[in-house]
């Protein structure tokens, strides 16, 4: 019976060089791609960048009480949280569609 052709080296290069591109290009997108998260009915909102970089964090006077600074606390705390989650699912979407579900992440490509 004879044996199926494996795909030549060249080959088998060229997708790879073609698909590390692909990847480049996706996480430069990433990087200038920004979503937002907010807590306390929108009087703090965090925004952070698709490779995962907090880019600003805006407080509504209204939330800044000197006798309840932890409050405060936890609403930047969860509106950063929220937006690294959103990010990092964008991340992992628009990857995932490169690498058609292979995880990447266990060979340390950053981002995943």
């Amino acid at each position: 019976m004879p044996q199926p052709k494996m795909p030549g080296m060249q080959q088998m290069l060229r997708q790879a060089q073609k698909m590390q591109q692909e990847m480049q290009a996706a996480q430069e997108q990433l990087r200038n791609e920004v979503l937002e998260a907010s807590a306390g009915g929108g009087m703090v909102k965090v925004r952070v960048s698709g490779d995962l970089q907090v880019k600003a964090v805006e407080i509504d006077p209204g939330a800044l009480d000197p006798e309840d600074v932890e409050i405060l606390c936890e609403m930047v705390l969860a509106a950063t949280n929220e937006a690294l989650r959103s990010a990092q699912q964008l991340a992992e979407e628009r990857m995932g569609r490169l690498t058609g579900g292979l995880d990447l992440g266990a060979l340390g490509m950053p981002g995943l």
